[in-house]
């Protein structure tokens, strides 16, 4: 499977996002400017210039109408996918760590750090729009509500929405996850221990009825929405900073490596930095891809299947399509059972 290398960014990456066409690729890293590529070939469309600070998260709506970036910079910025023009800025008295738009694109979430004196929340955003074009009206200059931390837990490093929109899921930097229920004033649900370390990345189905998580602490988990229950657990021997669930295939993709601050004294085999691919279901590794010669800090999948990019900290995007072999591979026991459907449908 050969990697189409990006390099448009000076620094380490920070977060990888397709839209849901799967035809764009969403970067952004700590040089302060953000990319937009197509994802078929690697050329890049553009940049996103206005930030002046690392943009810590990125997030593109789902029509690709518009993109939300989150920065160190104290501010949120959405963007016209179109022509790269910031249509809107939010102010925020700290840092801004993850940004994400609702299933519908009317809403989008972003994260505020628990620094100087903040306790850390949150932020839920509206965008109205035209119910035609899509194009925007209106947005809401203030938050519309804040989820502030909650007792009993550390701040939010991670956060998403589940089917349509009902629930928000966060995972924090003492390793729980918690829930809220966004249609009862985004009331406290429930929260459940799931990591020894804070959770790095979280990234849901492609159905968002379960999400996927990792942590520094080695270890990933796959955890159902409606119940918090986790369902599967991959264990690894590195920290990990980001996961993803593969549509097709029922694949996990796995990436981290050794802390960023020691890559100068290692090799990328000791490193250990590759893209790990973990059965979903028997929870075994079945391949790992290299390349990278620093930590993997994001993995995003095409919404179908068909492509995956990692960034990392070395300043690349490495671009992968997929090959037949990669489709073709089954267990032993799919094998029979896909030839014991087949049986029985002949008889």
């Amino acid at each position: 499977m050969k990697a189409i290398k990006l390099t448009g960014h000076e620094r380490p990456l920070t977060q990888v996002k397709y839209n849901k066409e799967g035809d764009l690729l969403f970067s952004c890293s700590k040089d302060s400017s953000a990319s937009v590529w197509y994802s078929l070939n690697g050329e890049r469309l553009g940049t996103l210039d206005g930030h002046t600070g690392t943009i810590w998260s990125i997030d593109v709506d789902c029509f690709t109408k518009y993109c939300v970036t989150g920065s160190a910079d104290y501010s949120i910025k959405l963007w016209d996918v179109s022509n790269g023009q910031c249509v809107a800025t939010w102010k925020s008295p700290v840092p801004v760590k993850r940004v994400e738009f609702s299933p519908c694109g009317n809403y989008f979430l972003a994260i505020l750090d628990n620094v100087m004196k903040n306790p850390g929340s949150i932020n839920i955003y509206e965008i109205e729009r035209d119910s035609a074009t899509h194009e925007l009206t209106k947005v809401s200059e203030e938050p519309i509500h804040k989820i502030i931390t909650h007792e009993g837990l550390d701040a939010a490093t991670v956060a998403g929405w589940s089917t349509k929109g009902k629930y928000i899921i966060a995972g924090h930097k003492d390793g729980k996850i918690s829930k809220y229920d966004v249609s009862n004033n985004y009331e406290y649900v429930d929260s459940i221990d799931l990591h020894e370390k804070s959770i790095s990345d979280m990234q849901f189905s492609p159905d968002l009825t379960y999400f996927i998580t990792s942590s520094r602490d080695t270890n990933s988990f796959l955890v159902d929405v409606s119940t918090l229950q986790v369902l599967k657990k991959y264990e690894t021997d590195c920290p990990l900073n980001t996961a993803v669930i593969t549509p097709l295939k029922e694949f996990i993709i796995l990436g981290g490596g050794q802390e960023a601050k020691d890559v100068t004294t290692t090799s990328a085999n000791e490193g250990k930095f590759e893209a790990r691919f973990y059965h979903k279901i028997f929870e075994e590794e079945i391949g790992r891809v290299q390349g990278h010669f620093g930590p993997l800090n994001t993995v995003a999948i095409s919404p179908q299947g068909t492509s995956y990019a990692s960034g990392g900290e070395d300043g690349f995007i490495r671009l992968h399509h997929f090959e037949k072999s990669y489709f073709d591979f089954k267990y032993d026991v799919e094998k029979a059972a896909e030839a014991k459907e087949h049986m029985q449908e002949a008889n």
